[in-house]
């Protein structure tokens, strides 16, 4: 996988038209839209250049998606959510909270491999598993049975939030500067525990 395909995986956006076959050209038809919470860390140093249109290798990674509100064709996706763990230009593993309704699931099903072709392209597997996430003022923590994320904010200027803006990925608006803590992984497919590297939030807003 060429490095520019995987930058539109991570950035969970890979939804470029199709041609050939019927139905191909029938999913690029398929009307969907949707705002969601973003939470992530990965093993590049702060800034994580990736995000920036600059990407890093190797590059180890954790994301959390919240959909919070959203449409796939007439279907509600707000309270969808799950996790991917990547290996940049290798591989993602799906993690879908369990904890979601059955007519959340089958939104989902139907959603991931339009909106986030890239990273069920990827995949190595996707599991429904128990997804825990916890807030506070300035800390970050998720956590699904193979990875586990804590990150806390980055404090800028006078105790301020560092924001970043402009960035070239419709999943970065309002991003907001944090570091690792924990971020740790354990599969068949690797191995990694990293603390003080990149972490941000931001919000993702895409139509399709």
């Amino acid at each position: 996988m060429k490095r520019r395909e995987f930058n539109r995986m991570v950035g969970a956006l890979a939804v470029a038209p199709v041609v050939g076959r019927p139905v191909r050209q029938i999913e690029s038809r398929r009307r969907w839209s949707l705002t969601a919470d973003i939470a992530e860390c990965c093993s590049c140093d702060i800034p994580c250049p990736c995000n920036f249109g600059r990407p890093f290798d190797p590059c180890h990674g954790t994301r959390l998606i919240e959909i919070t509100q959203g449409d796939f064709e007439g279907a509600d996706l707000t309270g969808i959510r799950f996790v991917v763990t990547f290996f940049r230009t290798q591989w993602t593993r799906i993690y879908l909270d369990d904890s979601m309704t059955q007519a959340q699931m089958a939104a989902a099903d139907a959603l991931l491999p339009i909106a986030f072709r890239g990273f069920v392209q990827g995949a190595r597997s996707t599991q429904r598993v128990p997804l825990t996430v916890e807030r506070t003022t300035d800390m970050v923590r998720f956590s699904v049975a193979e990875s586990a994320i804590e990150m806390r904010l980055l404090p800028g200027l006078n105790g301020e939030l560092i924001r970043v803006t402009g960035l070239p990925n419709d999943a970065y608006h309002d991003y907001v500067q944090y570091e690792s803590v924990v971020h740790r992984h354990d599969s068949v497919d690797g191995s990694w525990s990293h603390a003080g590297t990149n972490g941000f939030t931001s919000e993702m807003r895409a139509t399709g």
